[in-house]
């Protein structure tokens, strides 16, 4: 999609930092960049006729003065690209999951303000790493400014999306691939060959062979796409949530796939995927595929 990128802005510290990040993909991506403030009326409280009446005239002069510091930012960031700015009353979390219908990416920060149009990770990004019709990139911790892209391979066909986006990042930016396969012997496969007992019992050095054969069925098309991406395959035993985080202190950012109604596959079920938002040391893009 050739959409513009578009990031919620509040006036926060987080979401400043987020129009930096966003800017700066728009830039890469050669499209538009898009500033949208999503006012949140009936919570504030704050005033009883709407931001343009006459009685919130001060209100409307923090958000105007928001989004022009933020277009300042953008532009110090990424010289040269097209910004708009768009004040929306409704919740933060609707106005930006519609806006990602014609998005090429969502970019919000971890943490907002509540009193103006909060951007809070727990409502706002973990509602759209579920629900958004484009990859949404939440702005977190401190990545390392060299390092790679870390993508995390479960196998499952709705993670193409992920692996793809992934691949187009680490061209993008010039950086490396590291490709995190975790497996653990608490959660083997069912291997239904013949010599298989009834009980099912387990070969590790089999099973081994068997993840490092989805890894590596998982990167070859978009391999090939991206001849230019050094992959440095990583096929770890232990759980996917420690090892994710672990390894997230290394990478400039740490790409996750989702699928369906919020219902994250395989190697994002439930508490994984809240471990990897809330704990990874850098920032995390959720590529949600299929099953609307």
């Amino acid at each position: 999609m050739n959409g513009p990128v578009v990031v919620g802005v509040d006036g926060s510290p987080s979401s400043m930092e987020a129009v930096e990040v966003a800017a700066r993909e728009a830039g890469l991506r050669r499209v538009g960049l898009r500033l949208v403030h999503a006012f949140n009326w009936p919570a504030a409280h704050v005033l009883p006729g709407g931001p343009w009446e006459p009685s919130g005239a001060g209100l409307r002069e923090l958000i105007d003065d928001a989004l022009a510091k933020a277009e300042q930012r953008a532009h110090r960031r990424a010289p040269g690209i097209e910004v708009t700015r768009e004040v929306v009353v409704g919740e933060p979390v609707t106005v930006l999951e519609i806006e990602s219908c014609t998005a090429s990416l969502v970019v919000v920060g971890s943490r907002g303000l509540n009193r103006f149009g909060a951007l809070l990770l727990g409502s706002t990004a973990g509602h759209l790493t579920a629900h958004a019709a484009c990859p949404v990139l939440v702005v977190r911790g401190r990545p390392n400014p060299a390092g790679p892209v870390l993508l995390a391979v479960d196998g499952s066909p709705s993670a193409h999306g992920a692996v793809e986006f992934a691949f187009a990042q680490a061209s993008m930016h010039g950086r490396d691939l590291i490709a995190l396969h975790a497996w653990s012997a608490q959660s083997e496969r069912a291997y239904d060959g013949p010599s298989d007992p009834p009980f099912m019992t387990y070969d590790e050095s089999r099973m081994r062979d068997e993840e490092q054969r989805v890894l590596t069925e998982a990167l070859g098309g978009p391999g090939e796409k991206f001849p230019d991406v050094t992959v440095h395959r990583r096929l770890v035993r232990g759980r996917i949530r420690h090892s994710l985080i672990e390894a997230s202190a290394e990478a400039a950012l740490v790409v996750v796939g989702a699928r369906g109604r919020g219902g994250f596959a395989g190697l994002l079920l439930g508490s994984v995927s809240q471990a990897v938002l809330h704990h990874a040391q850098c920032p995390v893009a959720v590529v949600r595929t299929g099953g609307v």
